[in-house]
């Protein structure tokens, strides 16, 4: 008999279980996690954009990485200039192959000159420590040690001050410090995938309980909601964010060269240092097609609602929008030729907008192109008119501040 493969629990779930009214779980990274605790996902979507959303992002792969030549690792194996970054700041990045396409994405923090922690989507340790041969670098896996929580949303702060030992109000973007709360010694980061205000907390596995409780009661006031990862799924694409294995498959998962795409094509210019000293993986292919273009770009699809209703009204219906985002492949067309294809789909709460990132070829992916993307109207593919815009969708002001 063939064994199955038993999901693990996170150190939450003993609090996570007892409150998903739906009981709606979703698989990730071989643990299993509340999709919603809700019947619906408004309440706890709203709970991001307007109050404080407390999610478990435990399965997140967690590595430590220590040494003398830990920066010099980072610097070979992503195209951020690691060896530049200070004490204190966290990195997003992702990481090549030595074609220049995308591995995996996710941050890196430094918390000492010799010290730092990565997050990534895929296991990475076997492929850190291949990199790692010849140097004095010690590779950790943390994750089932290291729980972790995600508060977001515009009142995180005024959570987090309630509870903290030491303020939050001096954590600026991208930046993470030592706190406590209550007894627990914690590392918080003013990081998060919901494009808001909000920030990560990377707790020890058996202190987890601990610290929901005090976050719990500490935002009571403030609408404090447990929220699961489908309606930080409809944030996420709100914010512009990617996921693997959705919207961009890791190299290694693919049968051909057409699966894969590049940091630059997913609209990661920015993270990619190619004037940065010294050898990193990928960088000739990077700088290639930095200089000839990217023949791909990810870009945001605003999909024009008056064309969805015209649709729809042709078989006497209102337009029928899902209730969640929707990972599948959708095509884009101009005047009749697929020239991209949609990878997530959503209707947006917030923007009172369908949206959609899609990934679409050159000359096609500049701001204002107008294309059309394919719905399905009582059983019939149809296309509908969209605009290409430029990414996030959503980015308030109080995010960064």
């Amino acid at each position: 008999m063939l064994e199955t493969l038993e999901l693990k629990r996170t150190p939450f779930h003993e609090r996570t279980s007892r409150l998903s009214v739906a009981q709606n779980w979703r698989r990730w990274a071989g643990y299993m996690v509340v999709g919603s605790y809700d019947l619906s996902l408004d309440h706890e979507y709203w709970a991001i954009r307007d109050r404080a959303a407390l999610i478990d992002v435990s399965p997140l792969m967690k590595y430590m990485i220590e040494g003398p030549d830990a920066a010099r690792l980072l610097h070979k194996v992503t195209p951020r200039d690691i060896l530049k970054m200070k004490s204190g700041i966290v990195s997003y990045t992702g990481w090549c192959d030595e074609d220049g396409k995308l591995l995996d994405d996710g941050t890196i923090a430094r918390l000492g000159q010799n010290l730092f922690r990565m997050t990534s989507a895929e296991p990475s340790l076997r492929w850190l420590a291949m990199n790692a041969v010849g140097m004095d670098v010690k590779v950790t896996e943390v994750t089932d040690q290291m729980a972790a929580l995600s508060l977001q949303g515009p009142k995180s702060r005024a959570v987090l001050n309630r509870v903290c030992r030491d303020p939050v109000d001096p954590l600026k973007y991208f930046r993470v410090a030592d706190n406590a709360i209550g007894n627990v010694a914690v590392s918080i980061s003013r990081t998060g995938y919901t494009g808001d205000l909000g920030y990560e907390i990377w707790i020890p596995a058996e202190h987890a309980l601990t610290v929901w409780d005090a976050l719990m009661k500490a935002g009571d006031d403030y609408g404090i909601t447990p929220c699961g990862i489908l309606a930080m799924d409809m944030a996420r694409v709100e914010a512009g964010l990617f996921m693997v294995d959705v919207d961009y498959n890791a190299s290694t998962h693919t049968w051909i060269e057409g699966q894969k795409s590049s940091p630059l094509e997913m609209g990661l210019d920015w993270a990619v240092n190619l004037d940065k000293k010294g050898y990193y993986n990928g960088r000739r292919a990077l700088e290639r097609e930095k200089r000839e273009g990217s023949a791909w770009k990810l870009v945001g699809l605003d999909i024009d609602w008056v064309g969805l209703e015209k649709l729809y009204g042709e078989v006497g219906l209102p337009p029928q929008i899902p209730s969640m985002a929707v990972r599948g492949s959708l095509p884009v067309m101009i005047e009749g030729r697929q020239i991209g294809y949609a990878s997530t789909s959503t209707w947006s709460p917030v923007l009172k907008k369908y949206i959609a990132l899609a990934h679409v070829q050159r000359p096609y992916f500049e701001p204002r192109t107008e294309l059309t993307i394919e719905i399905t109207v009582e059983h019939h593919r149809k296309q509908t008119p969209a605009t290409v815009v430029k990414l996030p969708f959503y980015d308030p002001a109080w995010k960064k501040k």
